[in-house]
């Protein structure tokens, strides 16, 4: 269970990061309130499933997901730059995930 909810973690940090960008520096003000509550919706979910997961491990895939889904989500949404080098970049940190997990104790 530990891992949904660290998953759930990682989507909330996506969201909060493409609200941040979209709430243009904190000057509006409902995708500023969505940036605020995703952000502690995901540090809480973060700190459970830090109950059962290492730290280590926890916070790596937790900002894993939330790097390469606000790479993926700006490439989709805001069309950012889409190079072979940045699909490289989110290739290695997806292997690394893998591997954290593939080695984690639980």
């Amino acid at each position: 269970m530990a891992w949904f909810v660290l998953f759930g973690a990682g989507l909330l940090e996506i969201v909060w990061a493409f609200t941040m960008k979209k709430s243009e520096g904190f000057t509006l003000l409902v995708p500023s309130a969505v940036t605020i509550v995703a952000m502690i919706g995901s540090v809480w979910l973060l700190a459970l499933a830090m109950r059962s997961i290492p730290l280590g491990t926890a916070y790596t895939i937790w900002t894993g997901i939330g790097a390469v889904g606000a790479f993926l989500l700006g490439i989709l949404a805001l069309g950012e730059s889409s190079s072979p080098l940045r699909w490289l970049a989110a290739a290695l940190i997806v292997s690394g995930l893998v591997l954290m997990k593939a080695t984690s104790s639980d």
